[in-house]
């Protein structure tokens, strides 16, 4: 993550009402306010990509999706407006299934997603990775799937709650490998994931084995 915008600490209550006036997102973690960077290039394509893959899959299910520009919080419950403990982030997509829960009557800010996708960047991997993840799996008992989309190869990490709480792990990789995350039923074939993306032979050349990688981590 980059810097925060300044030392002040905020707390929820006031992030929200900065956040809804600003003309730039901003996630929030634990008091402190960050710029969200700028897409690149590969980041847009996969967004749009998987908007296209995902959004018709959904069509007459009780799961909808959103991208990028819809709140999720992730922290202590009940919810204390003055507080400083929490994460407000910004999802690259997600899928909620049934009613959409909100966390006040501004309606922006969701607390019930299933399904959770995030685009890897150099500058929020460590993120997404670690702080991001913790902190849905203990404050979003809704989320069932969480996946990280690399960029720079054809590559796509699997994270699926288990009903005893630990989370099984899978890697995806390679243009001719897929993945349907059964929760949804959605399938993602990585060949679309990365359309018009282009890679080099030699990062080709390097998933040659058996496409699914798995392992369990509790």
């Amino acid at each position: 993550m980059a810097l925060p915008l300044s030392e002040f600490i905020y707390t929820n209550e006031e992030y929200l009402a900065m956040e809804r006036a600003a003309d730039e997102r901003h996630e929030y973690i634990d008091g402190y306010i960050y710029k969200m960077a700028g897409e690149s290039p590969q980041h847009g394509e996969i967004s749009v990509n998987l908007s296209g893959i995902i959004v018709p899959q959904l069509r007459g299910t009780p799961c909808r999706a959103r991208i990028k520009d819809t709140k999720v919080r992730s922290g202590p419950i009940p919810y204390s407006p003055r507080s400083r403990r929490g994460i407000f982030s910004y999802p690259d997509m997600l899928i909620v299934c049934g009613e959409m829960q909100f966390l006040d009557e501004v309606q922006d800010v969701l607390v019930n997603p299933r399904v959770i996708i995030e685009i890897l960047s150099e500058t929020t991997e460590d993120f997404d990775r670690k702080l991001k993840f913790w902190r849905y799996q203990t404050w979003n008992p809704s989320l069932t799937d969480y996946l990280l989309i690399a960029q720079t190869i054809p590559a796509i990490e699997y994270y699926i709650r288990q009903p005893e709480g630990g989370w099984l792990y899978y890697v995806y990789e390679g243009l001719e490998s897929s993945l349907t995350i059964k929760s949804v039923n959605c399938t993602l074939h990585l060949s679309d994931v990365y359309d018009r993306m282009v890679f080099s032979q030699q990062k080709l050349e390097l998933f040659s084995g058996p496409e699914d990688k798995g392992g369990n981590t509790q």
